[in-house]
């Protein structure tokens, strides 16, 4: 019997001139009209939903009708609400996905308590009880359910067992009876209509595969079976009923997101998307707007490939919904946020056409509609004049979608290289050494041997197909790059070095496949240098950072580098092993960008060495803490500590690779202070100087702490005093120059540096401090002493130690006088000042100044290319020149 519609109001009288399913539910339901006429103006929740479903009958003589009737009132309500613009795209989906979360619950544990009292509780071979988790997958799993969808279900249990009942069975054929009911009492067809349409063909083995699996089985079939394809789809699974939810976690987390960067995830979806293209035209659906060109199925996996890249170590884009991934992309800059915006708004005019599409009929379509009347009624619910405007709308998104799919996922290596045979014949040397000649390699001969090592070698030939074609797409793109350099014969062999170490990983491979700009910004680098080739190769996570040039030119900003770090290690307390390798790979990571911005050229060798030593302080700042939580017993909230920096970091003039000499303060009156101090500085020491699988953070030198190696570990601020003013000998004292505090306690730090300057400043007999210092520098010479004909940077007689042995020695002879000179300013400041105090000539001292600033550029050049720290004489002789009339005017010796 047809409904009076001028009896309706005018929101849902509006709704269903638009949607001939809700017409024909009006005219079939007449409880409907009232019901959505007294909920209209609201949301319906999960609440509501249980009510009505209370009302109607919710045991299992009144199951499926009972949820049927739901699901029409809750889609016919979402139908007025979203046509008449009252409910957003967020409103629909998550309505929609509460909705199957309300009936799947309800549904089994309904259809449960009837096998329980059947076949008894289904217990664990140790007696615990057993349960079923059902798996939302897919939108339902990401909570953007669509209005006609079906659900994509998965069912695990924990353990196997049997039932505790008098007709026993096993769990698997108890959760399997559970399964099939469940799957009945939603999908089944009735007068009524029905729940959702079930698909199960995404569990292991799909369709061929058992109804549901232990967790053991699920684990197993990851392992051994587990594809590409099922690592996308399970990013979006979401445990809707059962409560070891964490378990299923731990065991799915591991396979669908990798521990490294997985750029090999490109590939493995491009080819995923190639067959649904394919699948596409063979069906003759390009007006599919979920799965052709621009589609709804192009957004989702531009956003999933980042996961499935980037998801295992930034676990804040383990999200599921698609919007929420695409902010994330944003604000880590993985994708621009014009690009975002761009994708978000198509998403949300795709689903919402989607909807309309979707409202027509209560379909589970995707496709446009083709008579004309349908084109209209569609184009009115868009809120667009003629199908025209909407058509017009529609294809300026997906042209916007396939831009940036396009620009994610198109294949740089799609068409052939010039190079392509250099690399497929380079077994044949004799082929490849002209065409490498022609190229301008200085040795064609010796670079065609190389190629032709790799390729006949056995770690070639015994690399996985996959890995193997991607080390083929790359070598005639390397082969050229190199030709383009200048030195290319060193930048190819620094390349094949670099390419031999990440070639065990075929995902760092299939980075520089995929993104040319990483690549031609690694030949760069290995061109400049040949320790950033090492480098690059002892942590080749960092070809990551070479993607956005935007990075690397950045200036740090080091209080909000801490802040953050600081928040990430606290969020994996109290994982020891995951907090050592973060700090290690962002260490990495800062270290990169500096050295990156070194070669460029946007950094002195005084700002790097400022730069490095404030991370490293950072880094010992950030141990201090973790390390003081690890102490089972500790007297105090917060340790009277400190770590006291000498040497390079002392002086704020550490390298890439320089070790840190530090030594351990404390001040604490506590019984227990010595050992529990000792106890932190152990660890400490061990935190920042362990090998783990993310490397290294620094090597440390405790020998400078009081009595050296036969000393405590941590020394009590009052002993360090007593130590330094009674027992300490002149070249403790020297060091004491460059000392500072790095962390730990300010009020510590600013203790010892009044001792620091106590020290420095005592009253010393100068002739007598002239022989000690000369002695302590013969001894040195006499260690270094080489017979290489080149100049050594450091010891050499006018070398850098020269430099520091003298402003030391003015700093200790003459700060009793001039207090000034106890600063911390760093060398050149220092011979600056003692020339402005007439200790020795100014002009001499500003020489020298620049000699110590040449001498460390040179020095800084050599490490940078792997080289010892010697240089041709002629190349230092006016540097070297200065620092040895200073040494004979303050010396008066050689």
């Amino acid at each position: 019997m047809s409904l009076d519609s001028a009896m309706l109001p005018d929101v849902i009288r509006h709704a269903a001139t638009l949607s001939r399913f809700l017409q024909r539910m009006l005219d079939s339901r007449p409880w409907l009209a009232a019901s959505l006429g007294a909920s209209i103006d609201r949301a319906i929740d999960a609440d509501a939903m249980r009510s009505f479903i209370a009302e109607h009958g919710g045991d299992e003589s009144h199951l499926r009708p009972s949820l049927r009737k739901l699901r029409t009132w809750v889609l016919c309500h979402l139908i007025v609400r979203d046509l008449a613009g009252r409910a957003d795209l967020t409103e629909v989906t998550e309505t929609m996905t509460v909705l199957a979360e309300v009936t799947i619950r309800h549904a089994h544990d309904v259809l449960r308590e009837g096998l329980v009292q059947r076949h008894g509780l289904p217990l664990s071979a140790s007696g615990w009880e057993q349960e079923l988790l059902v798996i939302g997958m897919g939108k339902l799993g990401g909570r953007e359910l669509n209005v006609s969808s079906d659900i994509d279900l998965i069912f695990v249990y924990p353990e196997d067992g049997d039932s505790g009942g008098k007709k026993v069975i096993s769990n698997f054929e108890f959760f399997e009876r559970l399964g099939k009911q469940l799957i009945q009492a939603l999908a089944e067809v009735t007068e009524h209509g029905q729940v959702f349409r079930v698909d199960m063909r995404l569990r292991p083995n799909g369709d061929s595969g058992p109804l549901v699996a232990s967790f053991d089985m699920l684990e197993n079939y990851f392992i051994t079976q587990g594809r590409e394809w099922e690592r996308y789809a399970w990013i979006k699974s979401r445990v809707l009923a059962g409560e070891r939810w964490r378990e299923l976690e731990q065991i799915a987390r591991p396979f669908v997101f990798r521990k490294y960067l997985d750029f090999g995830a490109i590939n493995a979806m491009r080819d995923l998307h190639a067959q649904i293209r394919r699948e596409v035209a063979r069906r003759d659906r390009a007006h599919n707007i979920k799965l052709g060109p621009g589609g709804i199925r192009e957004i989702e996996f531009i956003a999933q490939v980042f996961q499935l890249i980037r998801g295992g170590r930034d676990t804040d884009l383990q999200v599921r919904p698609t919007l929420a991934v695409l902010a994330r992309l944003a604000h880590r800059a993985i994708l621009s946020a014009e690009a975002v915006r761009e994708l978000s708004d198509a998403y949300t005019f795709l689903r919402r056409l989607e909807h309309r599409l979707q409202y027509l009929d209560d379909a589970q379509t995707h496709d446009l509609p083709e008579t004309d009347r349908d084109r209209e009624l569609v184009a009115r619910a868009m809120g667009f004049d003629d199908y025209a405007s909407l058509i017009a709308r529609l294809d300026h998104h997906r042209g916007i979608v396939s831009q940036h799919f396009d620009a994610v996922f198109a294949d740089p290596n799609e068409e052939d290289h010039t190079l392509d045979t250099v690399w497929e014949m380079a077994e044949d040397v004799e082929h490849a050494t002209p065409v490498l000649a022609e190229l301008g390699y200085r040795d064609p001969s010796a670079a065609a041997a190389r190629l032709a090592t790799i390729r006949t070698g056995s770690r070639y030939q015994q690399m996985p197909n996959h890995i193997r074609s991607r080390l083929d797409a790359l070598m005639p793109r390397v082969i050229a790059a190199a030709a383009a350099t200048t030195g290319a014969d060193e930048t190819l062999s620094r390349c094949l070095d670099l390419l031999d170490s990440i070639s065990r990983r075929g995902s760092y491979l299939a980075l520089l496949q995929q993104y040319p700009q990483a690549l031609n910004r690694v030949i760069d680098l290995i061109r400049a240098s040949g320790w950033a080739a090492e480098y690059l190769g002892r942590h080749p996570i960092l070809l990551d950072e070479l993607l956005d040039g935007r990075d690397l030119e950045a200036a740090p900003n080091w209080g909000h580098f801490r802040t953050e770090l600081a928040t990430q290690l606290d969020a994996i307390e109290p994982d020891m092993e995951r907090q050592m390798d973060l700090m290690r790979e962002q260490h990495h990571t800062q270290s990169f960008r500096l050295l990156t911005q070194d070669i460029a050229g946007l950094l002195s060798v005084e700002k790097l060495a400022d730069n490095l030593s404030e991370l490293a302080d950072i880094m010992v700042a950030l141990t201090i803490p973790l390390c003081w939580r690890k102490i089972k017993i500790r007297h105090r909230e917060t340790p009277q500590f400190a770590v006291i920096s000498y040497g390079k970091l002392g002086g704020k003039e550490l390298g890439y690779a320089s070790d840190l000499d530090i030594i351990f303060l404390y001040d604490d009156d506590a019984p227990e202070a010595a050992e529990v101090y000792t106890r932190l500085g152990q660890r400490t020491n061990t935190w920042l100087s362990s090998q783990t699988a993310a490397g290294i953070l620094f090597e440390t030198d405790l020998r400078l702490r009081p009595n050296g190696d036969s000393g405590l570990i941590a020394c009590s601020l009052e002993a360090f005093r007593k130590y330094q003013l009674e027992s300490a000998w002149v070249w403790e004292h020297q060091a004491l120059t460059r000392a500072r505090f790095s962390a730990g306690d300010p009020a510590l730090g600013a203790a010892f540096e009044r001792i620091r300057c106590e020290v420095l400043r005592l009253p010393r007999e100068i002739d007598t401090l002239r022989t000690e210092v000369l002695t302590m520098r013969d001894k040195m010479r006499s260690a270094h002493a080489g017979k290489s004909s080149l100049f050594d940077l450091k010891h050499d007689s006018g070398g850098l130690v020269d430099v520091e042995f003298l402003i030391q020695y003015l700093v200790l002879g003459h700060s009793h006088a001039h207090p000034e000179l106890t600063g911390n300013l760093g060398n050149i400041a220092l011979l600056r000042i003692a020339g402005e105090l007439g200790l020795i000539p100014a002009d001499l001292a500003l020489a020298c100044g620049d000699s110590y600033r040449q001498l460390r550029h040179l020095q800084h050049r050599q490490r940078l290319n792997g080289q010892p720290s010697r240089v041709a004489p002629e190349e230092v002789e006016r540097a070297r020149a200065p620092v040895q009339t200073l040494w004979q005017r303050v010396f008066g010796t050689d």
